[in-house]
Formats: structure tokens, C-alpha cells, sequence
């Protein structure tokens, strides 16, 4: 019969228990829905020891961080009235206390993720828990799509818990095979909230520090303030340090500090005082913090943001979502009624995204498509996720792991990718490290890599090489297990690569930072601390900061949106390594740009590596093809009127344009906007061994358009549209073909005998005939000269004869002899 273990204390997650271990009886999956404070995290894993199913197997409990992870292990090991280690153990990045009798073990989620990586098969393992599983971290889903996998295909035995306290169960239960839902209804103590609205042109820890001095006037007990990052949680205490008097304790908590500081955060305050603890989201949920009765919620979280477009991640300060500002609003009531102060106005709480977005959706996901690859899984539909990578963001990640050599042409793994995955870190920093273990700068560079992934040590200044010396002279219990866990990095590295190792140079804190991120090494450009990336974008450090005068600099950390960029963490790189170290991927080349002002061509040599110029110097422009069309281009855009047009030119346009709009094609569009969009087409040709507009003469300009017609167009252009009319009198009058349709100018003298209409186009267009007086004045417009001579002459002829006497007005001008004499004087 099954023993059942009794507990000194009852929880509200008890009354749930029996369903939950009921479910777990018959199924291999199960949803456990319990808000904040029931107390799943600690008694669900000790109840489920007990069970038949377990045999001998662990429990492995997923916790969302480190901190996390502790808290639970300790207080589930002083349950049993042990210590951790024995039943219950603790597995985390800086240290694990684990033996033989453990059955219990508390993980982080990035723990897990790689131990079912290196044992699919969860050798040992009867179940696995995911506590907190609504704050969706990217090892959290993927560890989740791994299990579910495993269990598929090799575990059907594996129990899989999903735990949470705001989740739509309905969803993660259709994704674990419609697996049953309990919830507990849990208990907490009413929690008053109070709207202070924001002012946005106040900053942030003024307004906050404000709120906690009005919220301990009006209320008893501890408070716990939620800010987004650590840089405002140490200017809010610095304010409060100052302004609140009396038995007040200000501390920190998030994850940067060291466990003792935590464990000060966490505690209870001390008989007679009272304590402010200024938190991130660490403390949203999890912990409990003792004597907490006041929350004050700033409503904001930094959260990590991917651009697929530039591979680039950045932190973001956006609002938090409803579920997480209930989830901080509850604090308040964890031990005894509470409020909560917010700082936003009650209309905007509708406002809020339901739930904080997946890190899976703004992540960089070269971590988790390099295990994939490890997992056999180059299609990332084969295994079941909440929310599916997005594919931007997963071509990106293989693209990134291509470059690295950590992925082949079929996004299958490499050898290098499988020594890259040796190490615990995220693929761009463990291919640094073993870079750098190649040429014996391994240590240094683990170092490096622990300070980019574990923060607060050495500070937070944005210096990388300045945090790096006060993280070696830093005595504090974790600094000397960083250390430690640095080293067997660097051990690691230098084992993996030791067939690869030659001598050469010390790098430089920078030179190794950009072996990461070699798309981020920044040129300075105008103003100081104004820099430009490698690839393409723009980002600012503080002018006042020694890293604002270095020329080059490697970036590790940005915040801020895309163009105004705030650099956060830096180390300066000589321009000397640069063009040692990326000499493959600089590019030297000739820019040929068109002076519009003078127009003409200019040149410079330069060598660039991605957007950054490295040098450039004026020379001579070219004078060959590729110059010939960067000044066809240059003039296009410039205006096309000022080639050195002549009336000839300007009519051989118009007359072929006459033709397009009699015939269309196959007449070319010889518009200004034409010629200027094809001018690399028919001006370059004509123009080569020229730089400038100056040197192109009429001749040329003539070549080049006339290159437009084959032929059989120049041929018919000359027939059908000619450059004169040849009038009876054989006088030539030029055709203007600039209107809608083509005329002349002629004396009416000039056409007597003349009784057909002269017609262009092969006879389809008629010629307008401006028909002048012998004083070159306007008598008539005709498009039908014989009807004129039938019809209108005669009027015109008894005008005209009084007026210009001397000149012929024959009745019948069809029959005339044309003419462009007066009469002679007598007659």
C-alpha cells in the first residue's frame, strides 16, 4: 500500500493533490494551474516521491532562474529536515549539490535543456516538472519540445508536469496530447490597488522613489518594488538611501548579486525595522518574500529583442503584460491583506498585452537550432511548441551557425558545432572561447564570456576590460565559483582545440569580444561617443565615458530602438587588430561618386569592412566603362537637359517621339524620364574615356541617341518623318515636330500648283500648314489644303490682294505657278 507522507503545515495547493496524483497514475502528462503562494513548487515535487510510478527514479523540477531554483531546494530540503544535497539537490550553472541519495533535483531550465541533449533518454529520470512555465523562456520551450519528444519516442513512462500560476492550461494541455487539467484555487489575502498615474517627463526612480516614501507613510509592513533593470534599481536606492530616515533597510534583488545578498533580500526584516526591497521580474513569482505587505509596480520589464535583420539582440524596456502585473500585484497578499501601488493610470491596465510574449518569438535562436541540429531535428515543425520558432529569426540562427563552421550546407552539425556545444554557452561566445583557445588566450576569454552571461560581476560600468579587472580582484563567494566555472571553460576549450594551437600575440579585451561579434565592432563617426557597427547601424555611448575617444571599439550589449542605439557594454580594439583579424572579410575597392555640383566623376580608394570605412583617399576618377556609367547615371539623375543639346538633336527626339505616338512600338521613348532611366544603356557606351559633362561634345551626345534606332528605323525616320518640307518652289522648310502634330510655317505663295495635302508617317499624319502673308503674317491653318483652295481661298484672296498688291492672287492657285518673287514693278 501506498505510504502517504504527512506534512507539519497545509498549503492551499493540498486540496488539489489527489487529483493531480490521480492523473499522474493514469497518464504520462498533466497541467497544473495554482496561483502565486498555493505552494506547488515545494510540496508538489515531495508528494510525488511517494508515488508507484516513481520506482526509483529522480524528479527533475525546472525553475526559471537560479535564485529561484535555491529558494525551492532549501526550503524543500528543510521540509524534510535535511539539507540540500541529501533528498533534495540543486543543479545550476555556479555550483551543484547533488549525491547519491538525491531524488529530487532542482534545475535551472538552460540546466535541463542540456542534460536531455547529452541523455535523450533521461537515464534515471521518472518525471519532469516545469514550475513557472507561463514566463515562457526559450529553454523552458525547448527543453518542454525535447522532453515531449523523448517521451514520443523513447520514454513513454516519462511523466511531464507543466506547472504555472497564469496559463491557459486548455492550450499546453492540447500540446501534451489533451492531457487533464487541475487547478487549484489556492488562497491569498485581499490586496488593495492604488493608481498614482505617471508623469513621463519625470524619471523613472524619482517617480518611484516618491511612491515608496508615500507608501510607508500610509501603510506598515515591508515593500517590494518592481523596476525593469538593475541601473534603475541602483539609482532608486541611491534616492532612497538619502531621503528615508529612521529604521528603513533598502537591498537590491536580482540576479547579478551575489546568493548571500539574496538571501538578505529574502529574509525578514529584522525586529524593530522595516525593509524596501527594490527587484526585476525575479521576483514575480516563486519566491516568497517574508514581511512583504506593500508592492510598488513601476509596470515596466527589460526584456531581450532580437532583430533578425542585422542578427542583432538588444534589451528593450517595454510594458509589462496584465498577467504580470497580477501575477506582482499578489506579493502584497501572500502572508496578509496588502496593497499595491501602481504607477500608470487605472484606464491603461486595459490596455496591456494578456501575457508577456514568448522569448521564443524575440529571441536569437542560434542556441536552440545548434541543439536541434544536435537532437538529429534540422526541421523545426518535426517536434510539438506552443508558439513555433519564427523562421526569420531561425534562417538568421543558421546562417550565424554557418559562419561560425557550427552547421554545414544542410544545417546538419559539424565537428566544430559539436565542440562549440561542449561548452555551456551561447554558440557565438563558445566559438570566442575556442577561438581563443587556439592561440593559448583561453582563460581570458572564458572569463570574457562568464561576465556577458552572468550579470553584475565586476560590476556594471560599460567598460568590458574595466569590469574584467574588478571581476579578478573581487573576493565575494561568486566571483571565486565565477572563476572557478571560468576555468573549467577554458580547461575545456584548450582540450577541444589542443591539436589547433599556435602561438601568437596576447589579444586585447576587445579583439577577443569581436571574435563574437565581429558584425559589432563600431568605427567612431562625427560627435564623441557617436559610433557606427559593422553592420550598418548606428549606436552612442556616453561622451564622458574613456570609451567615447576610442576610434574602434567591440559592442557586447545595446539597448534601445534600431538608430539610437545606447551602448551598454564595450571594450576598445586597436585598428591594427582589426585589419589582423578580419583581413578575409575587408574589402578594398574603388568609389566612383558624381559631383552634381561640378558635374563630374570622383574617386576614392577605400577598404571597408562591413559599413565601416577603414581608409579612404582621393585618386583620379576612371576613365572606362565602369566610370562611363557612373557619369551616364550622374548626369541622368542631374536632369538629362543638361547634355549639350542641339536644335538637330532636339528635333531628332521630337520626330522620333512623332512616330512612337503614330505607330508605338517598336519606336523607342526617347522622354526625358526614358533616356535618364536607360542612360547606362545608350549615353555610357558614348562617353568612355569622359569624367566629366564638359568633355561630352554634340557629336557624342548624336552617337549615342542615334545608337537608339536600328537601321531599318533610321531609315524609315528619314522617309516618314523628314526634317523638311520641300515646298513646290523648292525652298526646304523645317518640320516642327515639338507639338502634338507636325507643322510648318509657309508663305501661301509658296504652295500654288500644290492640290494634295502633304501627309507624314507614310501618309497617315497629315502636315499642319501655317499658311503666312507675304509679311510672314498668319492667313490661315489648314490640315486640307485642297479643300482650302476650293473653299476659303477666295475670301482670303480678296483680303490679301488690296493689301500686297505685288504679290500673285490667282483665282485657282491649284493651277498657279508657285512661287517666292513679287511680280515685277508695272505689272
Amino acid at each position: 500500500m501506498r505510504r502517504v507522507r504527512a506534512f507539519d503545515q497545509t498549503l492551499p495547493i493540498d486540496d488539489a493533490l489527489p487529483a493531480l496524483t490521480a492523473a499522474l497514475a493514469q497518464r504520462n502528462a498533466a497541467v497544473l494551474v495554482a496561483p502565486p503562494g498555493a505552494g506547488k513548487t515545494t510540496r508538489v515535487p515531495l508528494v510525488l516521491l511517494d508515488e508507484d510510478w516513481r520506482g526509483d527514479g529522480r524528479i527533475i523540477l525546472l525553475e526559471p532562474r537560479r535564485l529561484a531554483a535555491r529558494a525551492a531546494a532549501e526550503r524543500m530540503a528543510s521540509t524534510l529536515g535535511e539539507q540540500v544535497g541529501e533528498t533534495v539537490g540543486l543543479r545550476v550553472r555556479l555550483g551543484s549539490k547533488i549525491s547519491g541519495r538525491t531524488r529530487i533535483e532542482v534545475v535551472t531550465e538552460g540546466v535541463f535543456a542540456r542534460m536531455i541533449l547529452d541523455d535523450p533518454e533521461l537515464s534515471g529520470v521518472a518525471a519532469v516538472l516545469f514550475d513557472e512555465f507561463h514566463e515562457r523562456s526559450l529553454d523552458a520551450d525547448l527543453g518542454l519540445a525535447l522532453a515531449l519528444d523523448a517521451q514520443q519516442g523513447l520514454r513513454e513512462d516519462l511523466r511531464v508536469l507543466v506547472m504555472s500560476a497564469t496559463l491557459d492550461g486548455a492550450r499546453v494541455a492540447r500540446l501534451l496530447d489533451d492531457a487533464p487539467v487541475i487547478e487549484s484555487l489556492g488562497r491569498s489575502f485581499p490586496v488593495e490597488t492604488r493608481y498614482l498615474g505617471r508623469d513621463p517627463r519625470a524619471r523613472i526612480e524619482d517617480q518611484t522613489a516618491s511612491a515608496v516614501r508615500r507608501a510607508l507613510g500610509e501603510e506598515d509592513g515591508d515593500a517590494l518594488v518592481f523596476l525593469p533593470g538593475q541601473a534603475e534599481i541602483r539609482r532608486t536606492g541611491e534616492r532612497l538611501r538619502e531621503q528615508l530616515g529612521g529604521p528603513v533597510d533598502v537591498v537590491e534583488l536580482h540576479g547579478g548579486l551575489d546568493p548571500r545578498e539574496q538571501d538578505r533580500a529574502i529574509r525578514g526584516s529584522q525586529p524593530g525595522r522595516r525593509k524596501v526591497v527594490l527587484a526585476t521580474s525575479i521576483a514575480e513569482t516563486s519566491l516568497t518574500i517574508e514581511g512583504v505587505r506593500i508592492v510598488i509596480d513601476a509596470g515596466l520589464a527589460r526584456v531581450p529583442a532580437f532583430e533578425p535583420a542585422l542578427g542583432l539582440t538588444r534589451l528593450e524596456t517595454v510594458r509589462v503584460s496584465r498577467a504580470a502585473a497580477d501575477q506582482r500585484r499578489g506579493r502584497a497578499g501572500r502572508t496578509e491583506p496588502g496593497v499595491c501601488y501602481r504607477l500608470w493610470e487605472e484606464a491603461a491596465t486595459g490596455s496591456l498585452e494578456a501575457f508577456q510574449q514568448p522569448e521564443m518569438l524575440a529571441a536569437d535562436l542560434a542556441g536552440l537550432v545548434l541543439d536541434l541540429a544536435a537532437w538529429g531535428v534540422s526541421d523545426i515543425r518535426q517536434l510539438a511548441w506552443l508558439d513555433p520558432p519564427p523562421e526569420p529569426a531561425v534562417a538568421e540562427a543558421r546562417k550565424l551557425l554557418m559562419e561560425l563552421g557550427a552547421l554545414d550546407a544542410d544545417a546538419r552539425i559539424t565537428s566544430r558545432g559539436a565542440k562549440i556545444r561542449r561548452l555551456p554557452l551561447p554558440p557565438r561566445l563558445a566559438a570566442m572561447v575556442l577561438d581563443a583557445a587556439s592561440i593559448g588566450a583561453e582563460r581570458e576569454a572564458a572569463e570574457i564570456a562568464l561576465l556577458l552571461v552572468e550579470r553584475g560581476l565586476g560590476g556594471d560600468g560599460t567598460d568590458l576590460a574595466h569590469r574584467l579587472d574588478l571581476f579578478r580582484r573581487d573576493r565575494s563567494s561568486r566571483a571565486e565559483d565565477s572563476r572557478r566555472l571560468a576555468k573549467a571553460w577554458a580547461s575545456e576549450a584548450a582540450g577541444l582545440m589542443k591539436d589547433d594551437r599556435r602561438p601568437a600575440e596576447p589579444p586585447s579585451v576587445g579583439a577577443l569580444l569581436a571574435r563574437a561579434y565581429p558584425d559589432r565592432v563600431a568605427q567612431a563617426r562625427g560627435k564623441p561617443g557617436d559610433f557606427r557597427l559593422a553592420n550598418g547601424r548606428g549606436a552612442s555611448i556616453d561622451p564622458a565615458e574613456a570609451l567615447a575617444r576610442e576610434l574602434f571599439i567591440a559592442i557586447a550589449e545595446l539597448a534601445g530602438a534600431a538608430g539610437t542605439g545606447r551602448i551598454r557594454l564595450a571594450a576598445a580594439i586597436e585598428r591594427g587588430e582589426v585589419e589582423v583579424m578580419f583581413g578575409g572579410a575587408i574589402r578594398e575597392g574603388e568609389e566612383i561618386t558624381f559631383d552634381a555640383s561640378a558635374m563630374a566623376l570622383r574617386a576614392r580608394s577605400t577598404k571597408r569592412l562591413g559599413a565601416l570605412v577603414l581608409a579612404d583617399a582621393p585618386k583620379p576618377p576612371p576613365r572606362d566603362e565602369a566610370g562611363a556609367r557612373a557619369l551616364a547615371a550622374g548626369i541622368a539623375l542631374a536632369g538629362i537637359e543638361r547634355l549639350p543639346w542641339t536644335k538637330s538633336l532636339d528635333q531628332w527626339r521630337d520626330r522620333v517621339g512623332f512616330l512612337r505616338r503614330a505607330e508605338g512600338e517598336p519606336w523607342p521613348d526617347v522622354s526625358d524620364e526614358a533616356l535618364a532611366m536607360e542612360a547606362k544603356t545608350w549615353l555610357a557606351p558614348f562617353v568612355s574615356g569622359k569624367a566629366s559633362l564638359s568633355e561630352i561634345s554634340a557629336s557624342d551626345l548624336d552617337a549615342a541617341l542615334k545608337s537608339l534606332l536600328p537601321y531599318d528605323l533610321s531609315r524609315r525616320l528619314d522617309v516618314e518623318a523628314p526634317t523638311h518640307f520641300e515646298a513646290p518652289t523648292g525652298s526646304r522648310v523645317v518640320v516642327d515636330y515639338s507639338g502634338e502634330e507636325p507643322s510648318i510655317e509657309i508663305r501661301v505663295q509658296e504652295l500654288f500648283g500644290l492640290d494634295t495635302h502633304p501627309a507624314l508617317a507614310g501618309g497617315r499624319v497629315p502636315l499642319v500648314l501655317h499658311l503666312l502673308s507675304p509679311a510672314h503674317r498668319p492667313v490661315q491653318v489648314t490640315r486640307d489644303l485642297p479643300g482650302f483652295w476650293r473653299g476659303s481661298w477666295a475670301s482670303v484672296r480678296s483680303d490679301m490682294r488690296g493689301r500686297y498688291p505685288r504679290h500673285p492672287w490667282p483665282e485657282d492657285p491649284r493651277v498657279a505657278e508657285a512661287t517666292r518673287k513679287a511680280k515685277p514693278r508695272g505689272t
